[in-house]
């Protein structure tokens, strides 16, 4: 193919959330014809399984530039700036009208999932003329028809929200939790506990497995749903030996009302409305009894019992659509190789992230980029406004604009505590700590903080245990 044909192909943008919207609205600004392929329904489908959930950051933290510039013509009202929005209130304020302006809406394809990435006649092992070889993404639509679509490059902001990690040991399944998770007995990792899945678990045994925000917000949920339904039990799995890391900065806290929430937590906790196994791993389901969960702690075998399990233990990348695509990947936290060892949970926090770009995010692949929470692998640090920097430093590389794409755009101040939920850390840009001790805003935030801001990560909480 020739560089004229090369051109007038479309970069291919798979997921159409905050990010990847914004790095088409970017594309646009540059000229660039995208192509947003979304497996869901409708744009931003995985926001809309969270969309109970609130923000840590106010709407002015939350709106791409390229895609306010989309916005502002079509007579849309920004939101409140110092209002912390929902994932529903995002979707319907900002996402969905981004999706509709007339530069985006015919450049998405919803019930589109991406299957495989590879270039048109070359798998990952053929190098000759590979650069100026277009892609083939191949996809699959929800009626099974599938469809080549060729593309100039391809950024793959389709997150991480379909691959939860698994309960069990050693980064495994357990036996019988796939079953489990297919029955409903295990559920989704952010279930809608007061309000659309409330009866689930109304007057039932529920255990929470997990040690970070995603597993302090749904406690907090059962503890507020046990009020109204004093039948419902509340057990809480934690591998670490004192969830007291999980209560976040207390009265140390910057932002007050934050810390309030960690304060009930332990309070929660230390009354015995929270029923704590730590130091415990899942190992099994599908036990004698069908609501038993098999389990060790400190290396003695027990057995838990419930009636929902509620997984809250982060989130990993699916690689396998990418085989054909030469990727260089940090070995731990399945990263970029540049960006790995900047954001390893073991060493380090979203205080200690720096931004980063098309540069650091770049493949042995020409012109194929990780963007968004996917870019983290399996650290589960990462921000909504890091992810906007990503995407413009990544259109301006392909639009040949290198002096941009290098140009660092945004500023992220060292913190002392920061927030997260949602496979994400704060979703907050510079300047917030001017304001607050804090990484997660001005406004008052509805969810937990951590402390942070240091090069720590779960080493500094292993060697104080």
């Amino acid at each position: 193919m020739n560089d004229n044909a090369l051109a007038d192909l479309p970069v291919v943008v798979i997921g159409s959330g905050p990010v990847g919207l914004a790095a088409a609205a970017h594309l646009v600004t540059r000229g660039i014809r995208p192509l947003v392929l979304e497996a869901g329904p409708s744009p931003a489908a995985a926001v809309a399984e969270w969309g109970h959930i609130g923000l840590f950051s106010p709407w002015k933290y939350n709106i791409d530039e390229a895609a306010r510039g989309l916005l502002s013509p079509t007579g849309w009202q920004e939101p409140d700036g110092d209002h912390l929005p929902t994932g529903a209130e995002l979707i319907r304020d900002y996402l969905n009208p981004l999706s509709e302006t007339a530069e985006l809406r015919d450049a998405i394809l919803t019930g589109t999932r991406v299957v495989a990435v590879s270039r048109v006649g070359k798998d990952r092992t053929g190098t000759s003329q590979r650069g100026s070889t277009p892609f083939l993404v191949r996809t699959q639509s929800s009626d099974g028809t599938s469809v080549d679509v060729h593309a100039k490059a391809v950024i793959d902001a389709s997150g991480t929200w379909e691959t939860p990690n698994p309960l069990g040991q050693s980064g495994l399944h357990g036996p019988g939790e796939v079953e489990a998770r297919r029955s409903g007995f295990v559920t989704s990792p952010l279930p809608d506990v007061v309000g659309s899945d409330r009866e689930q678990f109304a007057g039932r045994r529920t255990l929470v497995v997990g040690g970070g925000h995603s597993a302090a917000n749904t406690l907090l949920a059962l503890a507020e749903l046990r009020e109204e339904s004093p039948d419902t039990r509340i057990g809480w799995v934690l591998r670490r030996v004192d969830p007291a890391s999980v209560y976040g900065g207390e009265d140390k806290d910057g932002l007050p009302a934050r810390g309030a929430l960690g304060a009930r937590l332990r309070h929660l906790v230390e009354t015995g409305v929270i029923d704590v196994h730590a130091s415990t791993t899942i190992t099994g389901f599908g036990t004698d009894s069908g609501d038993a969960i098999a389990a060790e702690t400190d290396g003695e075998t027990v057995i838990l019992h419930a009636d929902r399990v509620v997984p809250a233990t982060g989130f990993r990348p699916d690689l396998g659509f990418l085989r054909e695509i030469r990727l260089d990947l940090d070995p731990i936290v399945e990263a970029p190789q540049q960006l790995g060892p900047l954001i390893d949970p073991e060493h380090h926090s979203c205080g200690t992230v720096a931004p980063h770009g098309a540069r650091m995010l770049a493949h042995p692949e020409p012109d194929f980029y990780i963007v968004g929470m996917k870019s983290y692998g399996r650290a589960p640090t990462f921000l909504m406004y890091t992810g906007y920097e990503q995407v413009r430093s990544v259109v301006a590389a392909l639009a040949g604009d290198q002096e941009a794409a290098d140009r660092v755009e945004l500023v992220l101040p060292e913190t002392g505590v920061c927030s997260a939920d949602v496979g994400t850390s704060c979703d907050v840009p510079a300047g917030v700590a001017d304001e607050a001790a804090g990484c997660c805003g001005p406004a008052e935030p509805v969810l937990i903080g951590i402390p942070t801001g240091v090069e720590h990560g779960r080493s500094e909480e292993a060697a104080a245990d």
